[in-house]
């Protein structure tokens, strides 16, 4: 079946879409720790919960990152 250039260009920019959604995704679990940790440390008086969500946001944001690309190579 042949597709035209408006549906191969539909498809392109669904495909981009779906990619930048993902990134942003990983971007704020990377983020989002680590502003917890930050906030805890002012609200309990700790000086280590901030450093401990940075940690847990990288290696959240690492974990996802492999799920995303594993799960494009079965594809």
């Amino acid at each position: 079946m042949l597709t035209t250039m408006a549906e191969e260009n539909n498809t392109s920019v669904g495909e981009a879409l779906s990619w930048a959604s993902r990134l942003i995704a990983i971007g704020i679990l990377m983020f989002l720790p680590a502003v917890a940790g930050n906030w805890a440390d002012a609200r309990l008086g700790t000086s280590w919960l901030g450093l401990a969500g940075l940690v847990a946001g990288f290696v959240l944001g690492l974990v996802g990152l492999v799920r995303i690309t594993a799960g494009r190579g079965r594809r």
